[in-house]
C-alpha cells in the first residue's frame, strides 16, 4: 500500500473513530448529529448533508450541513414520501449521479434549495434491523457515488443509528418515569380532596381535571400545588395550637 493511500485510509479510520468517541461520550443529541454531519461531509466531499430521524411515521429533519434554522426539528417527510421516504420505507440505498429531480420518486420541498441539486445519495439509518432515520448527501453538480462512498456513509449510519435508538429509548424511559410520577402525585391530591372535602375518588379526580382545564395547567402542576398547600396547612397547625395554649 503506497503512502498516499495509507494516509487516506488512516484519515477515514480517524474520522470514524472520532464519531464513535463522540457517541461514547454521551454528548447532547443535536451535538452528536452535528458531528455526524461533519463526519459525513469530510468522508464524502459534498455540498449538502441532511440527517432525518424517524418519529412515528414521520422523518424529522434533525441535522444539516447548511444553515436551516427555520427547518431543523420542524420539516417532516412521511415514510414513503419522496426519495427520502422511499429509502426509509424500503431500507435501501439510493444513489443518483445526476438529474435527481427527474427521478419518479422525487418530491420537491419549497423550503429546501438543495432540491435543485443534481446528485443525491440517500442511506437508511438502521439499528438491529430497525429503521431509525435517513442520511442524505447531495452535490450541486453531477457526481458519481462510488461503492467506497456508500460503504463509508453506511458505516456512519450504523454508528448514528445506534445513538438515535439509544436516544429514543432514553426518551421513552423518561416519558414513562414522568407518567408514573404524575400518577403518584394525582393519587395523593385525590386523597387530600377525599379527606378534606369528603369527595369520592371519581369526584376528586374530576375536580382536579376541571381545575387543570380552567387554569390551563397540567394535572401534575395542579396536584403539586394542592399537595404543597396541604403540607403548609399541616405544618402550621402545631404552631397555632401552641400559640393558643401559651395565651
Amino acid at each position: 500500500m503506497d503512502g498516499t493511500l495509507s494516509t487516506h485510509c488512516n484519515s477515514e479510520v480517524d474520522l470514524l473513530h472520532a464519531i464513535g468517541s463522540r457517541m461514547a461520550a454521551a454528548d447532547p443529541f443535536h451535538e452528536v448529529l452535528s458531528q455526524v454531519v461533519e463526519c459525513a461531509v469530510a468522508l464524502v466531499k459534498c455540498d449538502s448533508c441532511f440527517v432525518y430521524v424517524l418519529e412515528g411515521q414521520d422523518l424529522i429533519l434533525r441535522g444539516s450541513k447548511n444553515p436551516h434554522e427555520d427547518q431543523i426539528d420542524k420539516l417532516k417527510i412521511r415514510v414513503g414520501q419522496g426519495i427520502t421516504g422511499w429509502v426509509a420505507q424500503n431500507r435501501t440505498v439510493v444513489a443518483l449521479a445526476e438529474s435527481a429531480s427527474k427521478d419518479p420518486r422525487f418530491q420537491f420541498f419549497n423550503e429546501l434549495p438543495e432540491d435543485k441539486y443534481e446528485a443525491f445519495l440517500s442511506v437508511p439509518l438502521l439499528c438491529r434491523g430497525r429503521l431509525v432515520g435517513v442520511i442524505n448527501l447531495q452535490h450541486i453538480q453531477p457526481h458519481v457515488y462510488r461503492q467506497r462512498d456508500i460503504r463509508l456513509i453506511t458505516t456512519v449510519g450504523f454508528l448514528v443509528g445506534a445513538e438515535i435508538e439509544m436516544a429514543r429509548l432514553e426518551s421513552e424511559k423518561s416519558e414513562l418515569s414522568e407518567k408514573l410520577e404524575t400518577r403518584k402525585l394525582v393519587e395523593r391530591a385525590k386523597g387530600i380532596l377525599q379527606r378534606e372535602l369528603g369527595f369520592n375518588e371519581e369526584r376528586a379526580y374530576l375536580a382536579l381535571q376541571q381545575q387543570s382545564r380552567q387554569s390551563r395547567k397540567s394535572m401534575k402542576q395542579i396536584a403539586e400545588a394542592l399537595i404543597m398547600s396541604d403540607e403548609m396547612k399541616r405544618s402550621a397547625r402545631p404552631e397555632a395550637s401552641h400559640e393558643k395554649i401559651s395565651t
